[in-house]
């Protein structure tokens, strides 16, 4: 591997992918963060935001308003800001023209920010903003038009293991929602084989609460979360229309998806329950099969043991997705089950998994933490 250190940002570092990615990246031998961005909390030491890593020498938090961007030299930026609020943050750093002024919450300079790209920088953003083919499709689900459409149609989707080499000489790339990494790991390969009928997928998705963000929520305090488990999001939730794009890909045609989303008290990790129904001729056996073979040179994505069920346990802390294939009672029908840590694949690891390949480093590097058990 090369000796170079690669100069990385960090927009968002106060939240919790942002938190995971320094976790991520303090081990990784050829990364130097050297600018942490913290809107609420700028100002601060990374030690007070987060304790746990108040050990490593890192720069303090800022304001994004303070970044001297045409003085700043980084090689890549992970952009881990809410969603809408990055589109018009990437339009800035990505020389996108044209567009209405950015928000006042985000910057105002922004001659700034075009100042930044004559270096190149290339973007990891990890919110929903430039995951979606369609604008039209982003303004129906999200509610505002695209602030920067030209940068949506050239973003590439980073799901490594489909996208492994547009991801290597990518310059905006948009990290995949966790429900949609989970699913789609799961469900590609049968799609692209037609083992299974792209018309009635069914997914019971389970997610930490992490899943929902660090923002102060009345839902999300402790007597609202605990020894409770709800569902959100009831036949219209955001990840759905991420989820039809790449599976219609896969399967050469639009795909019937019916998914429903819930928040379990625990901190992290994400279960999916899906079934499916079986192509003429196919058994959950075959199933199994086509992904075993699919994934058998992939260093984060196993199938377990034939009757061994994947627990959120069994990958917690981990860049890992365990998948396994069980014959449904109805005949004609499976269930797939997908495991993740929504935090790691689902978000930040899956975004350092993307980074090495666009640095050409690689894949693994950084990333090989054995899940963390009990």
């Amino acid at each position: 591997m090369s000796t170079q250190t690669y100069r990385i940002g960090i927009l968002g570092a106060s939240g919790y992918t942002g938190a995971d990615l320094i976790r991520i990246l303090s081990g990784h031998p050829a990364i130097e963060i050297s600018l942490l961005v913290g809107g609420r909390s700028a100002g601060r030491p990374l030690a007070e935001v987060f304790p746990h890593l108040g050990h490593l020498p890192l720069p303090d938090l800022i304001s994004l308003d303070e970044v001297e961007w045409p003085g700043i030299d980084l090689d890549l930026i992970f952009c881990a800001l809410p969603h809408a609020a990055s589109q018009e943050v990437v339009m800035g750093l990505m020389h996108a023209t044209g567009h209405s002024l950015l928000d006042e919450l985000l910057i105002e300079r922004r001659e700034d920010l075009v100042a930044a790209t004559q270096k190149d920088i290339r973007i990891i953003d990890l919110s929903a903003d430039f995951r979606l083919d369609d604008p039209a499709v982003y303004e129906e689900w999200y509610g505002r038009p695209h602030q920067a459409v030209a940068l949506q149609r050239g973003a590439i989707y980073g799901l490594p293991e489909f996208h492994r080499d547009a991801l290597r000489s990518a310059s905006l790339v948009a990290c995949p929602g966790c429900y949609p990494t989970a699913a789609l790991l799961a469900l590609l390969p049968l799609l692209e084989a037609a083992a299974i009928g792209p018309d009635e997928i069914i997914i019971d998705a389970k997610s930490g609460v992490t899943g929902a963000g660090r923002s102060l929520k009345e839902s999300m305090l402790f007597c609202e979360i605990s020894e409770a488990m709800h569902p959100y999001g009831l036949g219209r939730h955001r990840h759905m229309p991420e989820m039809e794009q790449e599976m219609a890909k896969a399967a050469g045609r639009p795909v019937g998806l019916s998914f429903t989303p819930h928040l379990v008290p625990m901190n992290r990790g994400e279960l999916e329950t899906i079934y499916v129904r079986l192509a003429r001729g196919r058994s959950a056996d075959d199933l199994r099969t086509i992904l075993a073979e699919r994934y058998a040179d992939e260093p984060f994505v196993r199938v377990a043991e034939p009757g061994v069920v994947p627990a959120t346990r069994h990958v917690r802390g981990s860049n890992q997705c365990l998948i396994n294939v069980f014959e449904d009672r109805i005949a004609g029908r499976a269930i797939i089950v997908s495991v993740i840590d929504n935090l790691v694949k689902g978000s930040s690891g899956q975004a350092v998994q993307a980074m090495n390949l666009m640095l050409g480093l690689p894949e693994t590097t950084g990333l090989m933490q054995a899940p963390l058990f009990p």
